[in-house]
């Protein structure tokens, strides 16, 4: 009898050749839950591998061990705040970058649209004006600074 993979939400279970997954059991009923260390790790896997770079450089240049890092990239392990600017740092990479892309994939495993903008309206709930508008003069000079830089 020939057996083949099936995946349901991230569960692979091996059944038989035309055999179907009964439709009330649990898997088809949930979704997956996104794993915050697990979508780091990936997004960083990623950034290493296009990169064309081994665990042995990047871990020498973020100052981790390298056992440490292949877990953290397996999603083994979680990683500080610190460990992660370290490890972005070595990969020449912004963390903001590296957690929007994150954020980008809990999303879609989510089903959640996010905009690739802000728009006008919720700057304008947020106090902050909206792009193309001037800043009020009343602003100390540092928050001027911020608000025009969008």
């Amino acid at each position: 009898m020939m057996k083949q993979p099936v995946t349901i939400n991230g569960i692979t279970r091996w059944l038989a050749t035309g055999e179907t997954v009964p439709a009330d059991t649990p898997e088809t009923k949930e979704r997956a839950v996104p794993v915050l260390r697990q979508e780091i790790g990936d997004v960083l896997r990623d950034v290493r591998q296009r990169q064309g770079r081994t665990l042995r450089e990047v871990s020498h240049h973020a100052r981790v061990s390298l056992g440490y890092l292949s877990e953290v990239e397996r999603g083994q392990k979680e990683a500080s705040s610190e460990l992660l600017s370290s490890i972005c740092s070595a990969l020449n990479v912004p963390m903001a970058l590296m957690l929007r892309e994150v954020s980008d994939r809990i999303a879609v495993q989510e089903g959640v649209h996010i905009p690739d903008h802000i728009p006008a309206d919720l700057e304008a709930d947020y106090g902050r004006p909206a792009l193309g508008t001037t800043v009020p003069d009343e602003l100390p000079d540092d928050l001027t600074q911020l608000a025009g830089s969008h």
